[in-house]
């Protein structure tokens, strides 16, 4: 059976050991340890359990490959039945909310950013799974704590995140006079109309893509100091700050390749794989591919983290993966098992490591594991817990805000003031009439 060093110097110390045992632990290996972690962990699964669990759809193919061997491992190792649903990340959502309202279809969801806080009444209490998972693997980031604690209890455990960072071609920006990727607000500006002069252009998502839009647009807002919602959480969205990031963004998008407005999150990946975008905010998925299918591209792009805001403070707002287990399930136990048990350091590591850099942990020993430093264009991945903030900003993450990302509120004012269709003014009221209908 392979043990893979659970502390921080023991994981850079047996780096290159954990990478080759990752790639090579058998299924034989894996269920050997699930029999031995089913004897002595705190969590009991109910016997002859069936559990129906949901996750958003894979981008690389490798970190679902991974997932399953855990899934497949504790199934065998505890006798029960786990069936896995993937749902793209604009379905999962719509799909959960129809099981919470009903109280049936689903035991468990993998779902995106503030899922849990949309019906945490519907949420089994998951503190001791946290507590567990917290002592045993360096305690938990800020923005771990923010993700799945609500009222002083864990209502989902945030697994991991993709982070949202700048994918660039690093020929392109060099043409277009960037050595280095810019640093500061005015700097990134100028990046993008260069690149646009020079026939490269680079483009971010402005449609209802979950992921790709809702983080760049935040982190926008929040580098121009606006907020949607204050410490109160009463809605300020109308504000001179607001106004500052509007019209900066309308700058970005007027140098960005044409048709963002209606881009998913799948678009940005196609397009710069085909060659016809060389800047854009995505997870790493983007390099995963390139690796395999494109590897001119791969070679010439690289990852940066978005520049800090006018007050020099870095707020991002990455794609937080938490799971959540529902209230109505008969198998709380089973879940609470599973749940734990996926993020155990032997299992979690090979799982990071197969997905090459696109679930980036909240938990703070997997700092050390060696897949963000075996290849550097890896390792700004590594620092996305640090830099992330919850879709409530400086509020309260709870329903209300949960709402707002789900309903697209800031992307629908920053596009409609993009493409034309109401000026800043209008934008700015249209964002603050949907808001205060949320945060009532």
């Amino acid at each position: 059976m392979t043990h893979f060093p659970t502390d921080r110097r023991s994981l850079l110390k047996g780096g290159a050991t954990l990478l080759a045992a990752a790639a090579t632990m058998s299924a034989e290996d894996l269920l050997g340890y699930a029999k031995a972690w089913a004897q002595t962990s705190p969590f009991k699964p109910e016997p002859g359990a069936k559990i129906n669990m949901m996750r958003w759809k894979r981008f690389v193919e490798a970190e679902d490959v991974a997932f399953m061997k855990i899934v497949d491992a504790f199934q065998k190792a505890n006798n029960v039945t786990i069936n896995i649903s993937n749902e793209s990340y604009d379905d999962v959502q719509p799909k959960a909310s129809v099981a919470a309202n009903t109280g049936q279809g689903l035991d468990m969801v993998w779902g995106l950013y503030t899922l849990p806080f949309l019906f945490s009444n519907k949420c089994v209490d998951m503190t001791d799974v946290a507590d567990y998972l917290g002592k045993k693997c360096g305690g938990w980031s800020d923005s771990g704590k923010a993700y799945g604690m609500l009222d002083g209890k864990w209502i989902g455990i945030p697994v991991a995140a993709t982070g949202g960072l700048v994918n660039y071609r690093i020929s392109a920006a060099e043409k277009a006079g960037f050595k280095q990727f810019p640093k500061d607000l005015a700097g990134l500006s100028e990046f993008f109309k260069a690149m646009n002069k020079n026939g490269t252009p680079g483009g971010m998502a402005l449609g209802h893509a979950s992921g790709d839009a809702n983080g760049w647009v935040h982190w926008a807002l929040w580098a121009h100091g606006g907020n949607l919602i204050d410490k109160d959480n009463k809605v300020v969205i109308n504000s001179p700050e607001t106004a500052k990031a509007l019209e900066y963004v309308k700058g970005l998008y007027d140098n960005f390749v044409p048709g963002t407005a209606s881009w998913n999150d799948s678009s940005n990946n196609k397009a710069f794989l085909a060659g016809q975008l060389y800047a854009t905010v995505n997870g790493i998925s983007i390099y995963v591919t390139a690796k395999k299918e494109a590897p001119q591209i791969a070679e010439d792009m690289n990852h940066a983290h978005l520049p800090p805001g006018l007050d020099g403070k870095t707020r991002e707002m990455h794609l937080g993966f938490p799971i959540l287990v529902f209230n109505f399930s008969k198998y709380p136990q089973t879940c609470k098992a599973f749940t734990a048990f996926m993020l155990e350091p032997e299992q979690f590591n090979p799982w990071i490591e197969a997905a090459q850099g696109y679930l980036s942990h909240f938990l703070k020993a997997y700092d050390a594991n060696p897949i963000w430093t075996v290849d550097p264009k890896n390792t700004p991945y590594r620092e996305v817990a640090a830099t992330a903030t919850t879709p409530a900003g400086v509020g309260k993450l709870g329903e209300a805000a949960a709402a707002a990302i789900a309903d697209f509120v800031l992307v629908d004012m920053f596009a409609n003031y993009c493409t034309g269709r109401e000026d800043v003014k209008t934008a700015m009221a249209s964002a603050e009439r949907s808001a205060k209908r949320i945060f009532r």
